[in-house]
């Protein structure tokens, strides 16, 4: 037993600036655990709920300085002499003490930042890296990454709902193969946007490309055309975040959508018309997060993966009735939506037993430590969903691999002999 003898807590900033929680963990033999608690741009109804001040007049009310307190008042009193190496002993009291679904008494992202913390002291204790030390034995590959390469939002004055077109490179053995045909593809997609556009492209709010237009079949096309510029027709998939709740009306009960409003059964004909064209691995949060009914019916008529993030939240309940109603075939990856790494690893483990899909995703603007691609590469996670690749947040997402790649010795999966992946071949 290594006991927990010291907890600190302090506000710092994330990727884009805005205050969070970061947490300090020290153990009896001196070794430290440091962890800060990522949230996203976009934050989805069902997530564990994100403690602010609320003072205008302090950081535009975004400080945490209450969710600070709660760490060192309720949460560190708590754990100190507990055993560093019981992370789910550690969790449970800490849900216990809050004693809400979404963490709103002491807040999802001061119980976040310990639970991270915690098990980055349990991995320094044991002289591991986080993925070691949570793997149940030798990790036999690595993730194949996808990359977001145009936004959506708007740009040239139009409009496109989706939120992230990606690209997702197979038929490739190493992760070095497949960063480097992301970021061919990326940079000469940058050259046909400003083509097609006529002057400079934007850069978009998740670090890709503005959409040069509020079709997605051009959008595609776009990317398609970038794609068989270089020569990887065959050995590249697409991927879409549509980020349906960002675009519906909830009173109207329709979807904004080229300055019209449209019902789910035509944004299910646009996917499906989508996936006939592309090979089409998996789209995100197809519709609104609350529409079950509307998500398993997306399920049947779209050929590809239909995957929840707003719409799961990294929620066993969730993703339990998901599953039941066919509703979603599987969930982006972010530990933070459940509020402890505990409870994030059980809806993970539920989804991979299953045989369904599991993507570690960063949050928009989170901090660089945040430990979602660790735990999915200790989980045997098959794909992993990156930012564009530039500016430090995004790159570090792909360094990282490359480091893992190297020290692991290992393939990346190939992602055209998994079952859930089928559709691809046809």
């Amino acid at each position: 037993m290594s006991k927990i003898t010291e907890v600190k807590a302090r506000q710092v900033l994330d990727c884009k600036g805005r205050p969070v929680a970061e947490v300090d963990v020290v153990t009896e033999s001196g070794f430290l655990g440091r962890a800060g608690a990522s949230t996203g741009s976009s934050v989805g109804a069902n997530e564990s709920f994100v403690l602010r001040d609320g003072d205008p007049g302090v950081y535009g009310g975004m400080s945490v300085y209450k969710a600070i307190a709660n760490i060192r008042e309720v949460l560190a009193p708590a754990i100190l002499g507990m055993d560093v190496q019981d992370q789910e002993a550690i969790d449970r009291k800490m849900i216990a003490l809050d004693g809400t679904r979404y963490k709103t008494n002491l807040g999802g992202n001061a119980i976040y930042a310990v639970s991270v913390a915690v098990a980055k002291a349990a991995a320094a204790e044991n002289h591991l890296p986080i993925y070691r030390n949570l793997a149940d034995g030798p990790i036999p590959y690595l993730m194949s990454p996808s990359s977001n390469v145009i936004n959506g939002g708007t740009y040239y004055g139009k409009t496109q709902a989706f939120q992230e077109f990606m690209i997702l490179p197979h038929g490739v053995d190493t992760v070095e193969e497949s960063v480097r045909m992301i970021v061919e593809t990326f940079y000469h997609l940058g050259d046909l946007v400003q083509k097609y556009n006529g002057g400079k492209p934007a850069m978009g709010n998740y670090s890709g490309w503005g959409a040069p237009s509020d079709d997605p079949f051009e959008v595609m096309d776009l990317i398609a055309r970038a794609v068989d510029d270089l020569g990887f027709t065959g050995h590249m998939a697409y991927a879409l975040d549509c980020a349906s709740s960002e675009y519906y009306d909830e009173e109207k009960g329709l979807y904004r959508w080229r300055g019209d409003y449209v019902d789910r059964d035509f944004i299910i004909g646009q996917l499906a018309g989508l996936a006939e064209r592309y090979p089409i691995a998996f789209i995100e949060d197809a519709l609104w997060e609350e529409d079950f009914e509307g998500f398993a019916l997306a399920s049947r008529k779209v050929n590809t993966v239909i995957v929840g993030d707003d719409f799961l939240c990294t929620s066993l309940d969730r993703a339990e009735k998901a599953v039941e109603m066919g509703a979603a075939r599987g969930m982006i990856f972010k530990p933070n939506q459940a509020g402890t790494l505990t409870e994030a690893i059980e809806t993970a483990r539920y989804m991979m037993d299953r045989g369904l899909l599991v993507i570690p995703s960063g949050r928009a603007g989170g901090t660089l430590d945040s430990p979602e691609k660790e735990i999915a590469v200790a989980l045997g996670a098959w794909v992993t969903k990156t930012g564009a690749p530039r500016s430090g947040s995004r790159t570090n997402g792909f360094n990282f691999l490359l480091r893992v790649s190297e020290e692991l010795g290992v393939k990346q999966t190939n992602i055209m002999e998994l079952p859930i992946f089928a559709h691809l071949k046809h």
